[in-house]
């Protein structure tokens, strides 16, 4: 493939995978594992952008992971409100624009007010933009966007025969944002697990055995090579 043919996505959504195995090969306890995640997540970032990236999308945290163990979960939202605190600062400064994906109502108070200032402080900037799906699943996505269109029509604000896949998509969770060109699932594990099923409609899929907190900027470009490596088809065409 000649260079001048060669096409970075414009979106990567990343199905972050594997901290827990990462961890465990070390012998480890698990939440050691998703500070190395988080830490990876911080350097991808800068990769994406430095490639050419203009969105990246990764699945923090999903609505079925509240079933893992209390302690789990519990040293979760201490990582997250590390994160969302240092955020701020290496948002504004590497000029990255920060959304978060998801129901936050369930977070606590001082978790949702992080993300709040996270989103205002950061909306104007022009660099990479960054999505963090937080209590996130795909169904409960779908169904609240329905919801608030029917009240939109019980309001009288829309009319149900306006219904229509781009109406729909501005009641999404990513309304303003291009779907995924590429998804990358790490750890070997070949599901979407909940995420973005509406988004993901023509993007290309690329799973890789490598566990989460050994992802890096080669293995992002062997997976934009993979991408580069198909023929995009829509329709059947």
């Amino acid at each position: 493939m000649e260079k001048k043919d060669y096409k970075v996505p414009e979106h990567v959504a990343i199905i972050l995978d594997g901290n827990g195995r990462w961890a465990k090969k070390r012998l480890l306890p698990r939440k050691a594992g998703h500070v190395a995640g988080a830490k990876t997540v911080e350097q991808i970032c800068e990769d994406a952008y430095d490639l050419g990236i203009r969105y990246l999308t990764v699945y923090a945290f999903s609505t079925e992971n509240w079933k893992r163990p209390e302690d789990e979960v519990d040293a979760l939202m201490k990582l997250l409100r590390q994160y969302l605190k240092d955020c701020i600062k290496r948002s504004t400064k590497n000029n990255m624009c920060v959304k978060v994906l998801g129901d936050i109502t369930p977070l606590d108070d001082d978790l949702k007010q992080s993300i709040r200032e996270l989103e205002e402080a950061t909306k104007d900037c022009t660099g990479l933009h960054f999505q963090v799906a937080l209590n996130y699943g795909s169904r409960d996505e779908m169904l609240r966007a329905m919801k608030m269109f029917c009240a939109d029509v019980e309001e009288g604000r829309v009319k149900r025969e306006e219904l229509s896949e781009e109406l729909f998509a501005d009641y999404l969770d990513t309304k303003g944002i291009p779907d995924p060109d590429l998804l990358i699932r790490t750890s070997g594990e070949k599901r979407l697990s909940n995420f973005l099923l509406w988004q993901l409609g023509y993007t290309e899929f690329y799973f890789t055995d490598v566990l989460w907190p050994d992802f890096d900027k080669e293995e992002l470009k062997k997976a934009i090579d993979s991408f580069n490596g198909r023929e995009r088809r829509y329709g059947g065409v």
